[in-house]
């Protein structure tokens, strides 16, 4: 059974900083992708980053601008995204997502196979 566990979500303040991680159990990821993305109430979900297990360069959303950065252990098979200099409109819960890295594109959720069960990240003015 395919697990994606995300923790480190928080309440916090602008300008400081988060790390969520993203556990992934139940299969081999080796052939995937791992996604993160967010969803604030009333809004699509949108995405963030993603980053493969194997070798390649990540993908971030436009609106990151250097202040987030995504990586992985994969020893622990565990991936995380370490986000800076929070805003406000981070305020979000946020996923992590799997899919086979063949198929599909990086920004769009359906094409994505497995997801965690979000985290709440909010950030206070």
């Amino acid at each position: 059974q395919v697990q994606l566990v995300e923790s480190g979500g928080g309440l916090v303040q602008a300008g400081d900083s988060l790390r969520l991680s993203c556990a992934a159990s139940g299969r081999t990821f080796s052939s995937y992708a791992m996604g993160w993305f967010r969803q604030s109430p009333g809004k699509e979900r949108e995405f963030v980053a993603e980053i493969r297990w194997s070798a390649g360069s990540p993908y971030y959303a436009d609106f990151v601008n250097g202040r987030f950065t995504v990586s992985r252990d994969n020893a622990k098979n565990t991936v995380y995204l370490q986000m800076n200099s929070l805003k406000v409109e981070d305020t979000a819960v946020y996923f992590c997502a799997a899919r086979p890295v063949l198929s599909g594109t990086y920004y769009v959720p359906r094409h994505y196979s497995y997801w965690g069960q979000g985290t709440q990240v909010t950030v206070s003015s």
